[in-house]
């Protein structure tokens, strides 16, 4: 049927229209690497600064912050990524791009700071996409990467730092919503129940009828834990179990407090789990199968998929970013408003599959 069920079958449908819109545009649009650079570097600087004003709005009596961090993340990973690989390649071609280099380090360190301090979770999400994407680029220009204990110790370094940096804020502010540590007592508190009704009641498809929130109207999957954005469900009324206002705090449980893995087999069951990672592998080894068909191109003397190549290495990373802090960390990392950005990233890596066709030369 066309008309989606449950949550599953809308997630599908959408994923299955976003794709096939962006299979479209990268296939009509000519992203040249002057184009890639441009709208790379716009992106970035947009969401730069949306993240900035909101994380000052934080700390404003009378105003609300609206946590762009959670489904624009892994959009920032993209895009700072493609600008960072567009000055590559302009290097590549013999091109100077010190000044894009400069800038994007800039950029770097804003987004950095005003997302870590919305959220620290996207901390963690920025720095590893900035550690994928550098081994990435590494491969594709052909530099070395030599990961030394000075740069272990360093890395671990400034991590550390920064939580500790987080806390001492938190408690001279008196703002409790910096602190790490509050967030790794809730995690101890409600993890450990979360994680024993999930693996006690998770099935092969879907989870034991009556063992969720909703009691006896459970449904036995698709019960709303992984969803799609709640203001596109209502857009298209459609009469899926939803957690709403205060009920947000029974979503929590598993969303707030467990990795993917776990919320996305409770809802889905193990074969929707199954079918996902497969779905992830397939994303992930199509992007390095098209990126070496890039490269290859280049390296011949063909600039036509500069630009593409420059799309791809952005979308590959935040892609590969996104699904390990949302499997492995926390499930709300790809859920709800993020899942969007998190199909809009797959599509991105696929739609490449069908653009590189075999070189005339």
């Amino acid at each position: 049927m066309l008309i989606a069920q449950n949550h599953l079958q809308l997630i599908l449908e959408v994923a299955v229209i976003i794709h096939m819109g962006v299979l479209l545009l990268i296939n009509i649009i000519p992203f040249t690497l002057s184009m890639v650079l441009f709208l790379s570097l716009i992106l970035t600087m947009f969401l730069a600064g949306i993240f900035s004003v909101d994380t000052a709005l934080l700390f404003l009596p009378f105003f609300s912050h609206q946590e762009f961090t959670h489904p624009f993340g892994p959009l920032a990973v993209f895009a700072w990524t493609t600008l960072s690989a567009s000055a590559s390649l302009l290097s590549e071609v013999e091109i100077k791009s010190t000044s894009i280099t400069a800038l994007s380090l800039i950029l770097f360190g804003v987004i950095a700071v005003a997302g870590g301090l919305m959220h620290r979770s996207f901390l963690i999400l920025w720095f590893l996409g900035w550690f994928l994407g550098y081994f990435i680029m590494s491969k594709s220009f052909r530099r070395s990467v030599k990961i030394t204990r000075k740069r272990v110790f360093t890395v671990v370094g400034a991590a550390v730092g920064g939580f500790a940096l987080l806390e001492i804020l938190s408690r001279v502010l008196n703002a409790t919503v910096l602190s790490p540590l509050l967030r790794l007592s809730r995690l101890e508190e409600y993890a450990i129940p979360s994680l024993k009704m999930v693996v006690k009641n998770t099935q092969l498809w879907g989870h034991v009828q009556g063992s969720c929130y909703w009691g006896a109207s459970c449904l036995g999957g698709s019960d709303g834990y992984v969803t799609l954005p709640m203001n596109l469900i209502n857009t298209f009324t459609l009469p899926f179990p939803l957690f709403f206002g205060v009920l947000v705090t029974k979503k929590d449980v598993i969303d707030y407090m467990l990795p993917g893995i776990f919320g996305v087999a409770f809802d889905f069951g193990f074969g929707g789990l199954f079918a996902l990672m497969c779905w992830c592998v397939f994303v992930m080894c199509s992007g390095f199968y098209v990126l070496r068909k890039y490269r290859s191109k280049r390296r011949v003397g063909n600039r036509r998929y500069l630009g593409r190549e420059a799309l791809l290495i952005g979308a590959l990373t935040a892609f590969m970013a996104q699904t390990i802090i949302g499997l492995f960390l926390f499930n709300r990392s790809f859920n709800g408003s993020a899942m969007i950005t998190y199909i809009f990233l797959s599509a991105m890596v696929v739609a490449h599959l069908v653009s590189v066709r075999p070189s005339s030369r």
